[in-house]
């Protein structure tokens, strides 16, 4: 494929991580919304996350039954752009069925609109995490699925600022509602449809592997995989624990006693914690670029992000009209602290993948650790910065994980995809605890899943057919 194909490919690849991005990230605006709507307990709250990442467990395990069954992988067969395509149909005709929910009034008919929304996000994932990867040199991989995931936190970025605004202000009055909610997602549904459309029209490059993979379970064979897929588990589960009470962390009077759509716009800046480490991780593990560009690059997409969130998230929506509302800058020096503290990792980390995983989640025990036994803008300011460093996560843990499987490539992938369900598992889990102690101690659960995350970037990744140890 010429460099021009490159181009557009990855264009077209990034605003696809940036839309699921988006949408994925509702989620913890609906948790709060429903609550209100419903009435509900923390722990019926977590099943919007178990309704949303279950999908993932479900649709992916299908997924590698049929291709270790009948030893023809679907996305091999049809092409990784036609397999995005149906993946951005399915995701907008469940964004779409936010309306016949609205009709039944109930919030399990909810649950299962984003059931098949999550549908179409998982094939989007299975689809677009590897394409990502071969669409260019393979020793560049890891710094291009950096970038395309930077773009996807973008998407996490802007996504609380916009669903608070339009379900809190612009659909409701300043009430949660059942028609705020709808009329969100029905936007949301035409745009994925559009998305589609636009896929097509761009005649991304089809990659195909027409090599038969075995049937059976071969894969496993592949120590680094299997470890990886735990290491997705609780990633994705960590990661998401934190997102999902981050605006019920922010509302205990112990930290910082904030009302609650006050704190949802404070989500941004962990979502967007991620946004700033993802793009200059694509500097860092980008081993063409000589380190001085490297670490000017950094600084400047640091700063240029940071101000973007503290811009973005002081537009307030109130009486008809649009104002800014903006922090001082006392009340956000600390994130900025942490900031300058994710760029002295990267250069520890010297740009090796493994290497930079555990010294960010090491970084980021110390910071959950805080936020669990502290109080006030300590507290906050921790564990928003522990976004910064789940960064690199994602898109380190799947590289490291699928590198050398060859034709099993997507097999792999969708097996890694299946793993997200640590998003519904871990957030589920962590309910329990708030109901039965308090917030703050429900970051125990997190904390376990970086432990493990840890282990992986040491020693889990390293390559060996399990077959061959004796």
């Amino acid at each position: 494929m010429d460099k021009k194909n490159n181009i557009v490919a990855l264009v077209s690849l990034i605003s696809l991580f940036f839309f699921w991005g988006f949408i994925t990230v509702m989620n913890d605006i609906l948790v709060n919304t429903f609550q209100s709507i419903f009435d509900l307990s923390a722990t019926q709250r977590s099943l919007v996350q178990m309704s949303f990442f279950g999908a993932f467990f479900i649709v992916s395990l299908t997924y590698f039954l049929i291709s270790s069954l009948s030893g023809k992988d679907p996305i091999n067969k049809i092409g990784y752009n036609n397999g995005m395509i149906i993946s951005l149909i399915i995701t907008g005709t469940g964004s779409l069925s936010f309306y016949f929910a609205a009709m039944l009034a109930s919030y399990y008919a909810f649950l299962v609109s984003l059931f098949i929304l999550a549908t179409g996000v998982t094939l989007l994932q299975i689809c677009s995490n590897p394409y990502a990867a071969i669409i260019g040199k393979p020793e560049t991989a890891s710094s291009r699925l950096n970038l395309a995931q930077g773009f996807n936190s973008l998407g996490t970025t802007i996504g609380p600022i916009i669903g608070t605004i339009l379900i809190y202000e612009v659909f409701s009055n300043g009430e949660q509602t059942i028609e705020a909610v709808t009329k969100t997602y029905l936007i949301y549904g035409f745009v994925f449809l559009l998305m589609a459309l636009l896929v097509k029209l761009a005649k991304m490059p089809a990659f195909r592997n027409d090599d038969k993979i075995e049937t059976g379970f071969a894969i496993f064979k592949n120590r680094h995989l299997v470890f990886g897929i735990f290491a997705i588990f609780f990633y994705v589960g960590s990661e998401v624990s934190i997102g999902t009470w981050i605006v019920e962390f922010l509302k205990n009077e112990n930290v910082m006693g904030l009302e609650e759509n006050e704190a949802s716009y404070f989500l941004s800046y962990f979502w967007g914690g991620l946004m700033i480490g993802r793009l200059m991780a694509s500097q860092s593990l980008n081993a063409n670029i000589k380190p001085i560009k490297k670490y000017i690059s950094m600084i400047l997409i640091a700063l240029t992000v940071f101000f973007f969130i503290y811009f973005a998230t002081s537009i307030k929506f109130s009486n008809g009209y649009f104002h800014f509302k903006m922090l001082s800058f006392s009340k956000i020096y600390t994130y900025l602290i942490y900031i300058a503290l994710s760029i002295v990792a990267f250069a520890i980390g010297k740009g090796k993948p493994a290497r930079s995983l555990v010294i960010f989640m090491i970084i980021n025990v110390g910071l959950i650790l805080t936020a669990m036994f502290s109080n006030g803008t300590i507290a906050m300011w921790s564990i928003l910065g522990a976004g910064l460093f789940f960064s690199i996560g994602w898109s380190n843990i799947f590289t490291l994980a699928i590198k050398d499987l060859g034709k099993y490539t997507s097999q792999g992938s969708s097996l890694l995809v299946m793993a997200i369900v640590g998003g519904a598992a871990l957030p589920w889990i962590q309910s329990h605890i708030i109901e039965a102690y308090n917030i703050q101690i429900s970051f125990i659960i997190p904390l376990i899943g970086l432990m493990y995350i840890i282990f992986y970037g040491v020693y889990g990744h390293k390559i060996k057919k399990l077959n061959n140890e004796k």
